[in-house]
């Protein structure tokens, strides 16, 4: 394999000194968006992709996109011979991961990950529904609303989960997120508009697992073994949904008692069942070279696909590459099948 200048190209809000570690160690879930929520600790991917390149004889560096053109400009003069594209966001807007890539895509220079398209398809989540319901890709019923016009409307039944349409990491999803009346659902679409100025989307809300299918590949995916979060020992009276407060706040009782863990108890039938649903997620929202599905499963075993996540955290302790861990990648074996497949796109 021939040795590559691998520049790892991140954003701003990654910037600046870890926080302290919270013990046990725990799996990061999700992108975390704008720059006021907690973001992930740089430790905890750029890094290690940056030694596990080195390990596999590249020479890596960094190149920080601060929002300004400067840092464009110099992007364009790296010399790189691959980007390993861990941006989020560009000048604060999570909404600009996509043209990122399509600038990248402009400088004829090989990146790692989903391409522009695949982003905006991910990043709303109403369109992303819509392109599952095309393709006969079992989601739940939903509506989205902004400012009084409903744009998209199944005829849906209570009780609703309530959430902005292109937010990321569970950025305004709560335990007030589940209603159960048409006063609460008002309310709640009201906050989502005044909070993130976002359309609001409105789905039915599906108790089950919630499980999280990785998926390594193009031409010949692979999907990962399945992991699943397991949110039965929130409090009491909580809904068993991954928000804010499980995925990001350290202190609280949410995050201490729940985790991530490879799935386990499922039959055959309905881990395939799983499997091929987010594998048919990724294909229709063109993903490609590594990408996470959540999904949910209800007790008649019947499959919801909820979101799909390109680019997902690449930490030692997250849900992808734990699912990488379970199917015999070490992380440097990770780090290179990605790289691999980013290069096979350029020759």
């Amino acid at each position: 394999m021939a040795n590559l200048k691998v520049t790892i190209l991140h954003d701003v809000w990654e910037e600046g000194p870890p926080e302290p570690e919270p013990e046990p160690v725990k799996a990061p879930r999700g992108k975390s968006g704008k720059a006021l929520k907690k973001k992930k600790d740089p430790l905890h991917d750029r890094e290690e992709i940056f030694e596990a390149l080195t390990k596999l004889g590249h020479e890596p560096s960094y190149h920080v996109l601060d929002g300004k053109n400067q840092s464009l400009l110099a992007l364009a003069k790296s010399g790189a011979d691959l980007i390993f594209n861990l941006t989020e966001s560009y000048a604060g807007d999570d909404t600009m991961d996509k043209n990122i890539a399509a600038y990248l895509e402009l400088l004829h220079i090989p990146y790692t990950g989903s391409g522009p398209q695949a982003l905006y398809l991910a990043q709303d989540k109403a369109i992303a529904k819509k392109i599952f319901d095309f393709h006969k890709i079992n989601t739940p019923d939903f509506a989205t609303s902004y400012k009084g016009r409903t744009d998209h409307s199944h005829d849906i039944k209570f009780p609703l989960i309530v959430k902005p349409v292109s937010e990321d990491g569970s950025i305004g999803i709560d335990n007030g997120s589940v209603v159960e009346s048409v006063k609460e659902l008002m309310e709640r679409i009201d906050y989502i508009h005044e909070e993130f100025d976002s359309p609001a989307l409105i789905e039915e809300y599906i108790e089950g697992r919630e499980i999280y299918a990785s998926i390594l590949g193009n031409d010949n995916a692979e999907v990962l073994p399945l992991i699943e979060l397991d949110l039965s020992k929130l409090p009491k009276g909580s809904r068993r949904i991954a928000g804010q407060d499980v995925k990001f706040d350290y202190e609280t009782e949410a995050y201490k008692v729940t985790k991530s863990a490879p799935v386990e108890g499922l039959d055959e039938e309905i881990a395939k069942k799983l499997q091929d649903t987010a594998l048919a997620a990724y294909r229709a929202l063109k993903l490609r070279d590594y990408s996470r599905i959540d999904m949910r499963l209800n007790k008649k075993g019947e499959v919801y696909v909820i979101e799909a996540n390109p680019n997902p955290w690449l930490a030692s302790a997250a849900e992808f590459t734990m699912a990488a861990k379970k199917a015999g990648y070490t992380y440097t074996d990770m780090i290179n099948k990605i790289v691999e497949l980013a290069r096979a796109r350029s020759m």
